[in-house]
């Protein structure tokens, strides 16, 4: 069999005995920080930092021009993954991120 039926088939097996209560569950936890909200200032200091127009940075965000324009306006905020993304950009390790080279 393969190596991933073989880890399917354990997996699935430790899950019976944890059930019959004849075995322990193995448990892996995250933490997921939330999400910091960035100033209109910050934003823009972020797409200046890698080096990107307000246009390249809306398609490589997802959004329109307009958007970032907002944002760095003030008179809107990124929310949900856009503001996620913002957050990673901002740690300045985009080395994860594939769509970024440099």
């Amino acid at each position: 069999m393969s190596e991933l039926f073989d880890d399917l088939r354990q997996g699935l097996q430790e899950a019976i005995d944890h059930e019959k209560g004849t075995g322990p569950a193995k448990v892996r936890t995250y933490t997921i920080e939330p999400v910091k909200k960035l100033s209109h200032c910050e934003i823009k200091k972020i797409r200046n930092k890698v080096g990107m127009t307000q246009k390249t940075f809306a398609d490589c965000m997802g959004v329109s021009c307009k958007t970032v324009e907002a944002w760095e306006r003030g008179s809107t905020h990124p929310t949900g993954p856009a503001c996620r993304l913002l957050w990673i950009l901002s740690t300045g390790d985009i080395s994860s991120l594939k769509f970024i080279s440099q």
